[in-house]
């Protein structure tokens, strides 16, 4: 089973841009896929979105960015396995996502 990572993000946070220098290396030196979605790049976030509103129904308590680790990301039967949210240091994000591998 391949677990996934799903960032949400805008083109606009400089959060998520100072994360971009990094986040995807550190998730797939983990063994994860990275998928980067844009809140702007509308066919992208339209694929993913059903993932995000059921972890934040209203969108309103996301950070940014959003990581959503997953499984199957790509199937109707998909599952959020866990998350990180907010900007972190290279290696508080490696640590967490550790975390959520177990």
């Amino acid at each position: 089973m391949t677990l996934s990572v799903l960032k949400f993000s805008s083109e606009d946070c400089g959060l998520c841009h100072k994360m971009a220098f990094y986040d995807q290396k550190v998730a797939e030196e983990l063994g994860l896929e990275f998928i980067d979605i844009k809140m702007q790049d509308t066919a992208t976030y339209r694929k993913y979105r059903q993932i995000l509103l059921k972890q934040y129904p209203g969108k309103s308590e996301m950070g940014w960015p959003t990581y959503l680790v997953c499984e199957a990301p790509d199937q109707p039967e998909f599952k959020i396995v866990g998350e990180v949210k907010g900007g972190h240091p290279k290696g508080e994000f490696r640590a967490r996502l550790q975390a959520i591998l177990g």
